[in-house]
């Protein structure tokens, strides 16, 4: 795991996102899971959110620098003409950007929140372009968007190997997915969700001693299974106390958990 990773800053409380971010952030995860020449969709929103461009040029990004920024990214992804990507996208994703005399800006619908967006583009993006492509892909994206305490897109990850798998294998993937939605719940402080998640994972996950055989590779999640059991003892002997520091805080003071992909 990268230092990178290891300094991911979604190990805290985050933010209840409005349901027009979350289906903008969702639609580009999807395509970039479902096919990885779309992780380029990732690119733009990283670039267009942050928050130092957008200081620099508050009447947005002219579009050479826009290209210069992304050249890098895209570069690591197998692709060399940030024009031709650029315009691709705009067609495809009219909803990212508006343009104006002196640049491009986020797309209106954004509001107040693309710093957020760039932030989650980013590690999204992190996550995703290093990895292995065919059919590991799928299951190698769970992984590492766990591993970048990306824990709802680590669900939307595995989801589909979970619906097609069947036996013991599709009880374990649902164990995995599980496991993420509680550290979902974990990061919005939701106590009755996370235990309830945690608890129904580890039944699933304990008889196959948090080793997970697929046909893709063997994630092994034994010290995160360890991890949340620990955490999951400290909910439930603290469910009733009114302080949300002395529930959440031991919570977060634990090691982040990790998986491997063997």
């Amino acid at each position: 795991m990268s230092d990178a990773c290891n300094q991911t800053p979604f190990w805290q409380r985050q933010p209840r996102l409005p349901l027009e971010i979350h289906r903008f952030l969702q639609d580009r995860l999807e395509a970039a899971l479902h096919d990885p020449e779309a992780r380029q969709a990732l690119v733009w929103p990283v670039i267009l959110g942050a928050p130092g461009l957008r200081k620099l040029h508050p009447a947005g990004v002219p579009e050479g620098e826009l290209l210069l920024h992304a050249a890098r990214m895209l570069g690591a992804l197998g692709h060399h003409d940030p024009l031709a990507a650029w315009e691709a996208h705009r067609r495809t994703w009219p909803d990212t950007a508006e343009g104006g005399p002196e640049g491009w800006r986020p797309a209106a619908t954004w509001g107040a929140w693309g710093p957020l967006v760039s932030l989650r583009c980013g590690w999204q993006l992190a996550a995703l372009t290093p990895l292995p492509l065919g059919e590991r892909y799928p299951l190698a994206c769970g992984v590492s968007l766990f591993n970048h305490g990306l824990y709802h897109e680590c669900h939307d990850a595995l989801e589909p190997l979970w619906t097609a798998a069947e036996g013991d294998l599709k009880d374990q993937l649902q164990g995995l997915i599980l496991l993420a939605g509680g550290y979902h719940h974990l990061q919005l402080q939701n106590a009755s969700g996370l235990a309830a998640l945690w608890e129904e994972a580890l039944g699933r996950l304990e008889a196959c001693g948090g080793r997970v055989v697929t046909p893709w590779g063997e994630v092994r999640a034994e010290a995160a299974l360890d991890l949340t059991a620990r955490r999951l003892d400290h909910g439930k002997r603290m469910m009733d106390d009114a302080d949300e520091d002395a529930l959440f805080g031991p919570l977060w003071a634990l090691d982040r958990p990790t998986w491997e992909l063997a």
